[in-house]
């Protein structure tokens, strides 16, 4: 049987590489998702945060803007979920005051770092994320977060349709389970955007 690497060489998988002007964008580091017992717990996200550590100081240093995105839905109706909290209800602890929406404490925004709040899985919809790059002439967007195969996927495909050289840190992103962890990087580094290992997005960072 031909491998899924094979299978795809030649037509899927060109690289794009980095631009001239990158953000980072940190999306959905919330301690749900690090809270062994809790409904959203993925232990991939656990060494996730672990690994953006650096990364995150790496753009801080370089001073390129960092962007964080959480999820927040009215308490009670969720109404603002739409069809997204019907499909998955697991996403009814992302409300105010629960601690389980709070930031992991290893990578918290910096007062003067922009938080978007969102209630779907792109960071793209129904945010200000795309006009507010093209206001800052960024060219590169850099990935870091959870999970892989939800709102890092969904905002990967969001950013190439936005125009922006998407770049997922492989090792800063997680999901609870390694297959659908490794199906979706292999669909983004195939089709959307390319997947670079952390200590080349560290290099490129330190060369701004």
């Amino acid at each position: 049987m031909v491998s899924a690497q094979d299978n795809y060489q030649g037509v899927w998988g060109n690289r794009i590489g980095f631009g001239q002007r990158p953000a980072l964008l940190m999306i959905d580091f919330m301690q749900g998702y690090t809270t062994e017992g809790a409904p959203l717990f993925a232990p991939g996200v656990v060494s996730a945060v672990a690994e953006s550590v650096a990364l995150l100081a790496a753009a801080r240093q370089a001073g390129i803007p960092v962007i964080h995105t959480n999820i927040r839905y009215h308490p009670g109706h969720f109404a603002d979920g739409g069809m997204w909290v019907k499909k998955a209800p697991v996403m009814k602890d992302m409300v105010e005051g629960n601690p389980l929406a709070a930031f992991c404490p290893q990578v918290l925004p910096l007062p003067e770092e922009v938080v978007l709040t969102k209630q779907y899985a792109s960071s793209f919809f129904g945010t200000a994320l795309a006009p507010m790059l093209q206001a800052l002439n960024v060219d590169t967007l850099i990935l870091a977060g959870c999970s892989t195969s939800g709102c890092v996927r969904a905002t990967a495909v969001d950013g190439v349709q936005h125009g922006f050289r998407t770049i997922v840190v492989r090792q800063c992103v997680g999901d609870r389970h390694q297959a659908p962890h490794d199906a979706n990087l292999f669909d983004i580094d195939s089709k959307y955007g390319d997947v670079v290992d952390k200590q080349e997005a560290l290099a490129y960072l330190g060369a701004h």
